[in-house]
């Protein structure tokens, strides 16, 4: 369907986002773009909707290359959807008018047409009772459901999805993903730019994973999140994965891990309450005990989620006094301990390469009331 050569852009301040981008996206394809910020993703779908003009390569769409001069762009965008993060809904128009306006406008539907068409899919999307709403008058992720309807009705080949979810909140995170897991079993093509690891490997067939303006490997979502081949995909793929911090000094920045660990919740769909209670158990254990009374503290923490255990870990090693966690002072530490849904462990470690002395392991596991 689509085929990329040697795409390139150079934007006016010399920043080089794409260098030299080269891929085929077949009929039916769901791939999913992952890597750090500042790579390219987003560049790169606007480049294939030609919202932003590549310096140099070629786009070849069914056969036509649309970076050519003459190209008839507005039929070529008539097969390519787009969604972006910010919705882009018109705000003095209803949602039934928002979904209609461009079927009337672009593809000469009649107002009969365009209406039965946007009444079909705001079903398909759960929000057929927002009809005569305006934006301001839903969430974001309704808006964003309002948008992908918006963007179906008019039958394009394929949809572009520009980090769909960066801008919900997490709690509406699911509900966009569900539309988009629909239109995936639908056989519709589609390129999605995404944090959402978990996502990401559950919808896709191919992943691709962009690193300093290149397709630096791509493959199955197997053979990227468990078995990639390059050292940068490798380092990428483990960040995500877990969160290490190595505590030397009394002055650590605790906000910025809070600020981290926020942004690795939101990533992997991690619950805010277990998110709560690990920062809760970290103060404690490391800012109130293990590094308050050492000059010279040494403290590893390691944080974890297992998506097939469903299961948040965070595991201190440290050196020193042993710190015995249920003598703590903090009665509601203390409470968090007790807790069905925590497992805690004490341990001593021998024959370390690090040098580290003991271990505290705690275990936050979610049950739905």
């Amino acid at each position: 369907m689509i085929e990329i050569k040697h795409l390139k852009k150079v934007f006016d301040d010399d920043t080089i986002p794409l260098k030299d981008i080269n891929i085929t996206i077949n009929n039916g394809d769901v791939i999913s773009i992952i890597g750090p910020s500042g790579t390219g993703k987003s560049t790169l779908l606007r480049c294939i909707n030609m919202l932003t003009e590549p310096t140099e390569g070629s786009i070849i769409v069914d056969g036509q290359d649309i970076t050519e001069k003459g190209c008839n762009l507005n039929e070529i965008r008539k097969k390519m959807g787009m969604v972006f993060q910010s919705f882009n809904l018109f705000g003095h128009l209803t949602i039934i008018e928002n979904i209609m306006n461009p079927q009337i406008t672009l593809l000469g539907r009649s107002r009969q047409e365009a209406y039965d068409k946007a009444m079909y899919l705001l079903k398909q999307v759960g929000l057929a009772s927002k009809v005569y709403n305006y934006p301001d008058e839903l969430s974001g992720g309704q808006q964003q459901r309002i948008a992908i309807a918006r963007t179906l009705a008019m039958d394009p080949d394929i949809i572009l999805f520009d980090e769909p979810t960066s801008a919900l909140d997490p709690s509406m995170i699911g509900e966009v993903q569900s539309v988009i897991k629909m239109l995936a079993k639908s056989g519709r093509t589609m390129m999605i730019v995404t944090h959402e690891m978990d996502f990401a490997r559950k919808i896709s067939n191919r992943i691709i994973f962009m690193y300093d303006g290149y397709i630096y490997e791509e493959g199955t979502p197997k053979q990227i999140f468990e078995h990639p081949q390059k050292e940068m995909t490798k380092r990428f793929i483990q960040r995500l994965s877990s969160l290490t911090y190595r505590i030397k000094s009394q002055d650590f920045d605790m906000e910025a891990m809070s600020d981290e660990l926020n942004q690795y919740g939101e990533k992997l769909l991690i619950e805010n309450e277990r998110l709560t209670k690990l920062m809760l158990a970290f103060e404690e254990i490391c800012m109130n005990n293990l590094i308050a009374y050492s000059d010279e503290p040494d403290v590893l923490v390691k944080v974890e989620y297992s998506e097939k255990l469903d299961i948040l870990t965070m595991l201190v090693c440290y050196k020193g006094e042993k710190f015995d966690i249920t003598t703590s002072d903090s009665k509601l530490f203390l409470d968090l301990l007790h807790e069905s849904t925590t497992e805690s462990r004490q341990d001593d470690i021998t024959d370390d390469p690090l040098g580290f002395e003991h271990m505290i392991s705690l275990r936050f596991r979610w049950v739905e009331e």
